[in-house]
């Protein structure tokens, strides 16, 4: 492993049955940095997801901090420092917010309350609402929700598995802006998201998938110079 080198993939693949939805993937997320992984419906984005949180059966190889994640269970990879924001949020809307955000509390170093105190600090919108069922909240306090239920987790890398989607522009604006500030404080943070301006803002490296396969790869800067960056992000790219 490089020293800059936190997460690392290397020669990852997922298939269902006889199709290839991840091929043969290799990338690292440095420690205290955003990294983007941006790609069209079908790229494999998810399913890649999906397989560093040990939810599908994969091949290769996942590392995190000098540890073998490889074969580890969902449960056991939580423990070691993975946490995910999943696509569509996936709130518990029979339980109550505060139900919702403490469900990782077990996970912290830190006491259960403190931790919450962070989040509701950082979304101050739910703070208020900590007692209403979370089937209440809009589509954008229940995204708040579920970011700060995997924050509270404390984890050393934050999957985010497409935070805008769904969302109305202001709300996706807030979203975004703390995505920013968990990466100016030192969050480790991989990001999947089809709006590649937005995501290019937030991120220090970005990667471009296209069928299974990464097509681009190099620091956010340099991913969004290139000319062709629209057509490797539609698919263009052979």
């Amino acid at each position: 492993m490089s020293a800059d080198s936190y997460l690392r993939v290397q020669d990852l693949s997922v298939s269902y049955g006889a199709i290839r939805a991840v091929d043969g993937v290799s990338f690292d997320v440095p420690q205290g940095t955003a990294v983007a992984l941006l790609g069209a419906n079908g790229a494999g984005k998810s399913s890649l997801m999906a397989a560093l949180l040990g939810l599908v059966k994969h091949r290769g190889t996942v590392t995190l901090d000098g540890r073998d994640l490889t074969g580890m269970r969902p449960e056991r990879r939580a423990k070691a420092g993975l946490s995910s924001v999943p696509e569509g949020r996936q709130v518990f809307s029979r339980l109550s917010v505060r139900e919702n955000l403490l469900m990782g509390a077990g996970l912290g170093s830190r006491s259960a309350e403190a931790r919450l105190d962070d989040v509701l600090q950082r979304f101050p919108s739910i703070a208020g609402r900590l007692n209403e069922s979370a089937s209440l909240l809009s589509g954008g306090e229940q995204q708040m929700v579920a970011v700060g239920r995997a924050l509270i987790t404390e984890p050393k890398v934050l999957l985010m598995d497409e935070p805008s989607l769904g969302l109305a522009p202001l709300l996706i604006e807030e979203i975004f802006r703390v995505i920013a500030e968990l990466r100016d404080a030192g969050t480790t943070i991989l990001l999947v998201e089809q709006n590649a301006g937005l995501a290019l803002d937030v991120a220090d490296f970005a990667y471009v998938l296209r069928t299974g396969r990464l097509v681009v790869g190099g620091t956010a800067a340099e991913v969004a110079a290139r000319t062709d960056i629209e057509d490797a992000y539609l698919g263009g790219v052979e």
